[in-house]
C-alpha cells in the first residue's frame, strides 16, 4: 500500500511538471497586447475578462491547460 501511495505521488508530480512546462510554452507563444501598464489595467483589453484575444485558439488552449493544471494541483492536495 505504501508503494502505491508513493507511485501516485510521483505520477502526479510528473504530470504537474509536464503540464507546467506546456503551460509556460503556451504563454511564451502568445502575442503581447502592448500598451504598457494602461493595457494591463484594461485600457486595451476591451470588455472581455480575458482581453480582446480570448477567441483565439492559442488563448483557449492556454485557459484549458491552466484549468487542467489547477485541477491536478487540487487532486494532489486532496489525495496526498
Amino acid at each position: 500500500m505504501l508503494f502505491a501511495a508513493g507511485f501516485l505521488a510521483g505520477l502526479l508530480n510528473f504530470l504537474i511538471l509536464l503540464v507546467s512546462l506546456f503551460l509556460i510554452l503556451l504563454v511564451l507563444l502568445q502575442h503581447g497586447r502592448g500598451g504598457g501598464l494602461i493595457g494591463a489595467l484594461g485600457g486595451a483589453g476591451g470588455y472581455s475578462p480575458f482581453g480582446s484575444r480570448a477567441g483565439q485558439p492559442i488563448t483557449r488552449w492556454t485557459i484549458g491547460v491552466a484549468l487542467v493544471w489547477i485541477l491536478l494541483i487540487i487532486l494532489q492536495i486532496k489525495l496526498l
